[in-house]
């Protein structure tokens, strides 16, 4: 099979890398890097960390409003898609990429696939909410992470071949963990500091900003600070409202994908928006706080034995749950003991997707 695949952020790099290999051993693969992560620290080095090859075709369309990068992202893949020709086209996960390459597609008449089909957070104001449920309803083939995911579609009516593959990110994770044990790979001393990511549209809105800075300088101190790996958006939402953080927040330029396990691996506990962060930290057993309201990443806080709680914005509600998960004084001793012992399943799912779209499994 012919097939196109759109990229364009560090995420779908990240979930390329883990599908890749088992989608080009049985298809034809053409690459279309959209470029919502423009930059140099947002994505350019994700292809020579990840081993993964350089883009047949380089969109370079970053920057503007949602609806303006979604208009011209059409416009752009439009002729690329058409003139290969493909009998498939792969989108992945909820961005801004993924609705214009599965419209694309759809007006083109060309059968969509979309991988993490299924999710749902059932908060519309999310722009990540409509694009993902817009691919769903669009898709030929849904390809969903989690049993959750796979009811989410019954419940829209869609039923036909969806397939529960399980998460393309926990093979990646199963298979680099190993190399990360080595205290070396730390940003600082095992146990012993926060890790931290924000970027999510909300969490940039001025009353979100302030509230999330007043959080984290309520959970940061000098003995245990918080190392905030900072989005450049989020970082311009800062600079513009003039909103600073405490001297115990300190903040990292955006990390390479091993330097992001190897931090939440290390770190006493986990505070983020991200979806992919917060699975990464819960398959590793590392206790995370999800900066969010809603999560649509159920699986992660469905049982009482859960590391994973979100909190939203609410100081209290992040201290109490920080104070149970891992308090001071066992923080180091915790992470040392998990760092050595934790182990992550891989579950196949990029061999799973690659056999259902050559026809090999049902």
């Amino acid at each position: 099979m012919r097939i196109v695949t759109i990229v364009g952020t560090r995420p779908q790099l990240i979930k390329l890398a883990a599908l890749q290999p088992a989608l080009r051993a049985r298809h034809d693969e053409v690459l279309v890097d959209t470029g919502q992560h423009w930059d140099e620290a947002m994505a350019g080095n994700f292809f020579s960390e990840l081993g993964l090859p350089q883009p047949d075709h380089s969109l370079r369309i970053g920057g503007g409003t949602g609806v303006e990068q979604v208009a011209r992202m059409l416009l752009a893949l439009e002729p690329v898609v058409g003139a290969a020709r493909p009998d498939a086209v792969l989108v992945m996960g909820d961005t801004n990429s993924t609705l214009a390459g599965a419209l694309a597609a759809a007006r083109l008449g060309i059968p969509v696939a979309h991988v993490e089909a299924g999710l749902r957070s059932f908060d519309r104001r999310m722009p990540e909410e409509v694009n993902r449920v817009v691919a769903d309803h669009m898709a030929r083939w849904s390809f969903a992470p989690t049993p959750t995911a796979v009811a989410n579609l019954a419940t829209e009516g869609i039923t036909r071949d969806v397939h529960l593959v399980g998460d393309v990110l926990q093979d990646l994770v199963a298979r680099i963990v190993p190399e990360l044990r080595d205290p070396s790979f730390a940003p600082r001393q095992t146990g012993r500091y926060l890790f931290a990511t924000i970027h999510r549209a909300e969490n940039r809105e001025p009353a979100a900003v302030r509230a999330w800075a007043d959080l984290l300088g309520s959970l940061a101190t000098a003995d245990r600070p918080i190392l905030l790996a900072l989005h450049p958006g989020t970082r311009a939402a800062l600079d513009r409202l003039g909103v600073g953080l405490s001297p115990h927040v300190h903040v990292l330029e955006p990390l390479g994908y091993r330097a992001s396990i190897a931090a939440q691996l290390h770190a006493a506990a986990v505070l983020t928006d991200s979806g992919g962060v917060q699975r990464e930290s819960a398959w590793m057993q590392v206790p995370c706080l999800v900066l969010r309201s809603t999560t649509e990443w159920v699986e992660t806080i469905a049982d009482a034995t859960s590391r994973t709680v979100v909190v939203g914005l609410d100081v209290v509600a992040a201290e109490a749950a920080l104070e149970r998960l891992a308090p001071t004084g066992r923080g180091p001793s915790d992470a040392s003991e998990r760092v050595q012992t934790v182990r992550v399943v891989a579950v196949g799912a990029g061999e799973r997707i690659a056999a259902v779209l050559a026809g090999e499994t049902a």
